[in-house]
């Protein structure tokens, strides 16, 4: 493939061009054992694991809503025997640097994934992180000058499989990014509690449309992180949800642009809010996908928005 494709992303919300979304066509039923997130392992329990030909179907009514909205979509390559729903997870895209994440080592079969997205790349815009610099990109929230990092740096943190980005990233991004405003956000993490647990900062945490954000207080674990992303956007700006609607992915919406955001049925409550600021809401159905602990913005690892 021809490797002069010009990433650009400054932000959450400006008008999307060019996205990869994840695929389910190699998905099979893990093993207790290979479940890395509370909300899986209480649907593997349950029998309400969600099935293949499921996740295939709501995947594609997602890349076709993105596309009847003048989205290009771009596969993953097809890794054998590998759930690779979650696109955001392996890699993400910060101005025009795509950078490859160190996920947890049972899943580094996923990152084969992007070879062909990779080639596109020029070798100079493509970073790979240190072994010790640990970070998902559902962890990094970009707004321009600014950068929100999710993270955890308990003692506990090699045994929370719930802990996905450590403050070595922080350190790192700091450095690598020294004109930018890094802002850490420390979060909560549970690996037997989906009401207890923000598997990613983009599960409790989302900025839409011009001004807007969705807030979960109970996702953070200092309560002062929470003050200063309301006092950041503003009380009147801000839709607070609760820890259950955290764990149900209210938050994980996905925004096409500012004006038009790719949101589940079921999310009433959001749905509305969005819809009275004038903000133009896709509705899909993602429900088996998101008995994996993630959704829209999880599924989602986008290349080119257009300012």
């Amino acid at each position: 493939m021809n490797s002069k494709l010009s990433l650009n992303i400054t932000n959450e919300v400006s008008q999307l061009s060019k996205v990869i979304v994840g695929q389910a066509n190699n998905f099979k039923k893990p093993n207790i054992s290979d479940l890395y997130d509370p909300t899986s392992i209480v649907h593997l329990k349950n029998n309400t694991y969600p099935k293949k030909k499921d996740l295939i179907k709501e995947l594609n009514f997602y890349k076709n809503a993105l596309r009847e909205n003048n989205v290009e979509v771009i596969e993953l390559d097809s890794v054998k025997d590998c759930n690779q729903i979650f696109a955001r997870d392996i890699g993400f895209v910060i101005d025009d640097f795509f950078f490859i994440s160190n996920i947890l080592p049972h899943r580094k079969n996923e990152i084969k994934g992007l070879e062909s997205i990779i080639n596109m790349i020029d070798k100079e815009k493509i970073i790979r992180l240190k072994d010790d610099i640990h970070v998902e990109g559902g962890d990094i929230i970009v707004a321009k000058d600014k950068l929100y990092i999710g993270y955890y740096d308990e003692a506990d943190y090699k045994q929370q499989i719930t802990a996905r980005t450590n403050f070595n990233a922080i350190i790192f991004f700091k450095n690598f990014f020294p004109k930018k405003d890094i802002v850490p956000l420390k979060l909560k993490k549970s690996s037997i509690d989906p009401e207890k647990n923000a598997l990613h900062l983009d599960c409790c945490f989302q900025p839409v449309g011009n001004k807007y954000a969705v807030i979960c207080k109970d996702g953070f674990y200092n309560f002062s992180d929470y003050n200063l992303l309301v006092k950041e956007y503003g009380v009147d700006n801000v839709l607070n949800i609760t820890s259950k609607e955290m764990s149900e992915m209210f938050c994980n919406f996905f925004s096409i642009s500012e004006k038009i955001v790719i949101s589940d049925f079921k999310f009433k409550k959001l749905n509305s809010w969005l819809e009275e600021r004038k903000i133009k809401v896709v509705k899909v159905k993602l429900n088996e996908v998101g008995k994996q602990g993630g959704l829209f913005r999880c599924s989602t690892l986008p290349l080119i928005r257009l300012r």
